[in-house]
């Protein structure tokens, strides 16, 4: 990645930050009692809720979805267990999907869905490591999708995807619960906002070198 594209997701990044950051200064009191009310009615309705994420989440690939928001906020609302759970089963059906529909139509499906300069860029890192590029591009938005619809194109075999998608998606999902559940710990819909947005933004500056 050129020193200017870098400066350019730097600067999104403190944008984003910034963005955040000066409500919680100037409405942090009102912001706290909203929180709390939203985990009060999430705590009378708590099926409701997983279900309610766990299909958000579902249909990810076939719509521009917040995963990351999405899985925070089943940490904020269902605590720990009950967002690790809600966000790996909605996950795990989303690239369930993704598989089939890339081996049932292959590439002219997968570069309409996500591109066909990201569906190089995760070939190209395909070679590199392999299946394997399932993990490395589960945590950056549209390459996730990309690397599923990868798999299904080349005939991945279904025991290695699930084995290898339910893995990388319980890591994210314990991660996003974790700060979900922290975050409602500390009465802060800010913070899961934050981090939600702030980690896969990480991933992308990570995996964007060339």
């Amino acid at each position: 990645m050129t020193n200017d594209r870098k400066h350019r997701w730097l600067l999104l990044g403190l944008l984003i930050l910034a963005f955040i950051l000066i409500p919680f200064f100037l409405f942090g009191d009102r912001i706290g009692v909203w929180t709390q009310n939203l985990l009060d009615f999430a705590s009378e309705r708590s099926a409701l809720v997983a279900v309610t994420l766990g299909m958000l989440l579902a249909i990810d690939i076939l719509l521009p979805v917040p995963s990351s928001v999405v899985s925070t906020a089943a940490g904020l609302f269902l605590g720990f267990a009950g967002g690790t759970m809600t966000s790996l089963v909605g996950m795990t059906m989303s690239c369930t999907v993704g598989f089939w529909l890339g081996l049932r139509f292959g590439r002219p499906i997968a570069s309409r869905m996500v591109g066909s300069s990201e569906l190089q860029r995760l070939e190209r890192i395909s070679r590199q490591v392999g299946d394997w590029v399932i993990v490395v591009a589960r945590p950056v938005p549209v390459l996730a999708e990309a690397s599923v619809l990868l798999a299904g194109m080349s005939r991945m075999p279904t025991y290695r995807f699930m084995l290898l998608t339910t893995l990388s998606n319980l890591g994210i999902s314990l991660v996003y619960a974790a700060i979900g559940a922290l975050s409602a710990t500390l009465n802060s819909f800010l913070l899961a906002v934050a981090a939600s947005i702030l980690v896969p933004l990480g991933a992308i500056l990570i995996m964007r070198k060339d």
